[in-house]
């Protein structure tokens, strides 16, 4: 799982972990088991584990999701 940042001095994005105030509320949230079971089972070709950002899998968790920022890319709808 992976969250979105920005670096305001060069003006680029990048992907890092999730911040921590968000990690009790997904992991724990009913469904997330069932849901990490689910991707982790499947591996593509070169035996890498598919990717989900913090949207989709709070989408997928029916939770609110966090807000979207200008900056984000948006890939809510597919598989990284």
């Amino acid at each position: 799982m992976i969250q979105q940042r920005f670096n305001e001095k060069t003006k680029s994005t990048y992907w890092s972990a999730i911040d921590p105030w968000l990690t009790d509320k997904i992991y724990l949230r009913r469904g997330f088991k069932e849901y990490f079971d689910s991707h982790a089972g499947r591996r593509n070709q070169n035996g890498e584990y598919p990717t989900v950002t913090v949207r989709q899998i709070m989408w997928a968790l029916r939770m609110k999701p966090i807000k979207r920022e200008r900056w984000e890319t948006v890939f809510d709808r597919s598989i990284i």
